[in-house]
């Protein structure tokens, strides 16, 4: 395809997944003091039988780590996972510094870095902690046992790393002693492997600034990436554009062989055609395939 005739496919996709109004939650829960330490929940849609419970799937938004991307860009997708029956919560995080604030290096155009660390990372495991008792309190509709971990680009990524926290080094104050009891994780368009994802300067070395800069990079990449981080043992899909050129089907590709060479099986779902953000779009079909992936592990 001829580059202006892509690059132009790619802007509408874009324009398309942004051109959605927020959707307003149920309810919002914090996990912690810090105003990005929230949860926003979404009850089930439609009909349904009192005392029935449903799956609960759990969204990471992305955005590269950096705070110009809040959860409010996700809410039509939850909206849309509630309407097809799901009880919904939609995990905000704190994300990268304004460039010039002290708090970390400046971005590849001189615009916010990518995360925080540690504590965007600190923030999804206080989040996937505090979950079970927050959807016990706040969506009685939701089935904890039923719970399927699903994110975006960077929230991939993420979705990715909170599952493996059971296999990170012994010394993570991360680290879980046993797997976390989800049904699966449906990781859409991940920077799920840092290694490429450098190579590739994917969204302009986001992965880089997450870990804190070139000179922490080797010694934070083994309690981070997740392609260091397998196999765990959790039931993981992969789902991909083929025509993405924000996080590039390469980088996808080379988790799911790492963890075939780890001895586990990660399924990876190609759609022709389709770039990077249709995959959150509830007016793209993409969207109805990674619906049916989640519903899959869920059901």
């Amino acid at each position: 395809m001829p580059d202006d005739v892509a690059a132009a496919r790619a802007a509408a996709e874009e324009e398309s997944v942004f051109s959605h109004p927020p959707v307003d939650p149920d309810a919002i829960a914090t996990y912690g003091d810090h105003p990005d330490q929230v949860i926003d929940f979404y009850a089930p849609r439609g009909e349904s039988t009192p005392g029935d419970q449903v799956p609960l799937v759990v969204v990471l938004h992305g955005g590269a780590w950096r705070t110009p991307y809040d959860r409010r860009h996700v809410t039509p997708f939850a909206d849309f996972l509630a309407r097809r029956g799901f009880a919904v919560a939609n995990v905000e995080y704190r994300r990268g510094a304004e460039a010039g604030d002290g708090s970390g290096d400046a971005g590849a155009v001189g615009g916010p870095v990518a995360g925080r660390w540690p504590d965007t990372f600190d923030d999804i495991a206080a989040a996937l902690d505090a979950l079970p008792a927050l959807v016990r309190e706040t969506l009685p509709q939701a089935d904890p046992r039923r719970t399927v971990l699903t994110g975006h680009s960077a929230g991939g990524h993420l979705a990715l790393w909170a599952a493996a926290r059971h296999v990170l080094p012994a010394d993570s104050s991360w680290r879980t002693d046993r797997p976390a009891p989800l049904r699966g994780v449906v990781a859409l368009a991940p920077i799920a492997d840092f290694t490429v994802a450098v190579k590739l300067d994917v969204c302009g070395g986001a992965a880089r600034q997450l870990l804190g800069g070139a000179v922490e990079f080797a010694e934070r990449q083994p309690y981070a990436d997740p392609a260091l981080l397998l196999p765990t043992g959790i039931a993981t899909t992969l789902v991909q554009g083929r025509a993405d050129d924000v996080v590039p089907q390469a980088v996808a590709e080379s988790y799911a062989d790492a963890a075939a060479k780890a001895g586990e099986m990660v399924g990876l779902t190609l759609l022709e055609e389709v770039g990077h953000f249709p995959l959150i779009d509830p007016a793209a079909d993409a969207c109805a395939v990674v619906v049916e992936e989640i519903a899959q592990l869920a059901w």
